[in-house]
């Protein structure tokens, strides 16, 4: 999910090229093809390509800081420069049968994000490998053997294939509402759609060539710069990634610059406040409060446990970060479901469809019945009614998938039991409707926070005598994939409503890419799985979110009673600070303050993981601002294919690094760092 502010940006970029008023008029002699002609072979291939691509780079992100910026920009590019280059070379041999256009680009860009959006809705960082005998190691509570299940890339299959689909069908009947009568914004799709549209017209394909150019450049480089750096890696500790930048303390406090272009990239991509606020959190925390918690060991907590133990610092680590996490997530929950009601209420009332109250500004959007229905909305509407998908279908499907799903998910997790998964799936399209709707007015999507509710609402069901852990992140993982789905697949209809793609290709693509996602993410975890020591305390893939995830699920079945001293007292207050902060951006600061508020979330992940990814991100902030000094214009056209090139080069060259692993080939070389009266020690150790 995209930051609100970024999708802005991204959107009067588009402007720049392009206002709305004028955008169909631009088409206005293209030809829209039937929406089975919109599904070509060469669109799935190019969607599975890049689905692969990305899923190896989210589910890079996903195993090491959990933060995952749009890629949308990228896959867009990409999937135009590829089909176009097709085009051409068929059209020179004289062979083209169909020329590219804006409805194929549409169905492109749809079916890779929904494939990639599985490596992370999947749970692979968080509730699916929370599972894990390795995970549950971290901790005495809950480990044993009705809490864990290890990892098998067969069920994982098959439980994706379950619980991935029926999110799609359940907002279906709904698309007319949400689309047209409501008018609802859906600011990534809406931004989406100016990308595409752009990409389309004279200038925006000469520009699109530009950003690929540059984009293939940074990929080079970020791919050769691994390639580089796994020469140096050949035991722990090793290569420019343990370069300890700020000396050895601050190293050991985990705050250094590791070179990696991943987190650079991703710095270039997101929000200043967001890295900012990761560098405040890493400070905070590791600079600061453990130190000092440290210290107590003897007083708080018994000095001979090991500090990976809930019962030492551990403990404090992983629970105030899901304070903060919890008082972020329950705040922003809260407001969306107010905001919804309050809009909802005020539409019905007024019987006026678009009359939209946004949580961001408080205002009244246009309406589509009170604003000037020119030629291109009708146009529009007219395409996006054309070709609809009957009521029955949809009700068949969902009640299909639950028949299957109810009886055939306790095979697979039996912790989870048949009652459990029949009442998540009688109340998820209320479910589905409200997130849906709040993500068409904020362009938030709190799929991750209904998760939570659900960790907590199956594990205290089933106790912890009959595996509630287990079954509150199986509990998660089936709430979080209907709500998700069901917000990006609206998202996606939005995006094809004002490129004139069908909702019938954006629903066919929109499954083609889940079914993709359902085997490329699970294979490709499997790959990390086994070619890296995934959730290891020492490891690069550490999986973060799978052990707050399992501990959120720990504290839901079992209580506070196995917190250390005065850790749940430094919860509340961290828990209040994260709702006070979120007053401050929200609700009680003007505009021009609140931006430079902290956001919770964003402070919450370097509490346990480290500051390390946190100056890599500022690093990749600071130079995009010098770039903006020295030459905005040429800084906001190129800067998201240069982060995008950084972030893909770095992810591809996982592949062959995994397959290498796999192959028993090591790297030559160690390079490490050491303290001066250390390497005096082996230096004569050495000597003999």
């Amino acid at each position: 999910m995209e930051e609100p502010t970024e999708v802005q940006e991204r959107r009067d970029e588009g402007e720049e090229e392009m206002d709305e008023v004028s955008m169909e008029s631009r088409f206005e002699d293209e030809v829209v093809l039937p929406w089975k002609e919109q599904l070509t072979f060469r669109a799935f291939v190019v969607s599975f390509i890049l689905g692969t691509l990305f899923s190896v780079i989210v589910m890079k992100l996903n195993l090491t800081t959990g933060i995952i910026p749009s890629l949308n920009v990228a896959a867009g590019l990409l999937g135009f420069f590829f089909v176009k280059t097709w085009t051409k070379l068929l059209e020179k041999v004289g062979i083209l049968r169909q020329p590219f256009t804006r409805q194929e680009n549409t169905v492109i860009q749809t079916c890779v994000v929904a494939c990639s959006g599985i490596a992370f809705s999947g749970g692979f960082g968080s509730y699916l490998f929370g599972m894990s005998k390795v995970v549950a190691s971290k901790s005495s509570e809950g480990n044993n053997p009705i809490n864990i299940k290890e990892p098998g890339l067969g069920w994982m299959i098959c439980f994706l294939f379950i619980v991935s689909f029926i999110g799609l069908f359940s907002v279906v009947p709904l698309r007319k509402i949400m689309i047209i009568d409501f008018n609802l914004t859906y600011p990534s799709g809406t931004a989406t759609a100016y990308l595409i549209n752009g990409f389309h017209t004279p200038t925006g394909a000469k520009q699109a060539r530009k950003q690929v150019g540059v984009l293939g450049r940074f990929f080079s480089f970020s791919f050769l710069w691994g390639f580089i750096q796994w020469f140096y890696t050949a035991g722990d500790d090793c290569g420019f990634a343990s370069f300890p930048t700020f000396g050895l303390k601050a190293y050991a406090n985990r705050f250094y610059f590791d070179f990696s272009s991943t987190y650079v990239g991703t710095g270039m991509l997101c929000p200043y406040i967001v890295n900012i606020s990761l560098l405040l959190g890493s400070i905070l925390s590791w600079g600061i409060l453990w130190p000092i918690i440290d210290g107590k060991a003897g007083d708080w907590y018994s000095a001979d446990l090991p500090k990976s133990s809930l019962h030492s610092l551990n403990g404090y680590k992983i629970f105030i970060s899901i304070a903060l996490i919890l008082g972020d997530g329950l705040f922003n929950f809260v407001t969306v479901m107010i905001s919804t009601a309050n809009s909802f209420r005020k539409q019905i009332k007024n019987k006026d469809p678009g009359l939209v109250t946004t949580a961001s500004n408080g205002g009244a959007s246009s309406s589509s019945s009170n604003r000037s229905m020119n030629s291109e909305d009708r146009r529009r509407i007219e395409f996006f009614m054309k070709d609809g998908i009957p009521l029955p279908y949809a009700i068949v499907g969902y009640v299909a998938i639950m028949a299957v799903a109810t009886p055939i998910l306790p095979r697979i997790i039996p912790q989870l039991k048949w009652y459990y998964i029949l009442v998540m799936y009688l109340i998820a399209p209320a479910l589905a409707f409200s997130n849906s709707y709040g993500c068409g007015l904020t362009d938030w999507s709190l799929a991750s926070t209904y998760g939570k509710l659900a960790i907590f609402v199956v594990g205290a069901l089933a106790g912890p005598r009959h595996g509630g852990v287990l079954a509150g992140l199986a509990g998660c993982g089936v709430m979080m994939s209907i709500v998700s789905t069901a917000s990006d697949l609206m998202q996606d209809f939005k995006t094809g409503y004002l490129t004139l793609a069908s909702p019938r290709s954006m629903f066919v693509s929109q499954v083609a890419g889940t079914a993709m996602g359902c085997v490329i993410a699970p294979s490709v975890f499997w790959l990390f799985h086994k070619a890296f020591d995934v959730g290891s305390p020492t490891s690069e893939y550490q999986a973060p979110y799978a052990t707050l995830y399992r501990n959120i699920s720990i504290l839901g079945v079992e209580g506070l009673k196995g917190l250390p001293a005065h850790c749940f007292q430094l919860c509340c207050v961290f828990f209040v600070a994260a709702v006070v902060l979120d007053l401050l951006k929200c609700r009680l600061l003007p505009k021009k303050w609140a931006q430079f508020v902290p956001i919770p979330m964003a402070l919450a992940i370097p509490f346990y993981v480290g500051g390390y990814f946190a100056v890599d991100m500022c690093i990749g902030s600071l130079i995009l601002y010098a770039w903006e000094r020295v030459n905005k214009a040429k800084a906001r056209a190129l800067s998201r294919a240069v982060a995008s090139g950084l972030i893909c080069g770095d992810g591809l060259w996982t592949l062959p690094a995994s397959v290498l692993s796999l192959a028993g080939v090591n790297p030559p070389m160690c390079m490490k760092f050491l303290s001066a009266a250390t390497n005096a020690r082996v230096d004569k150790f050495l000597a003999g």
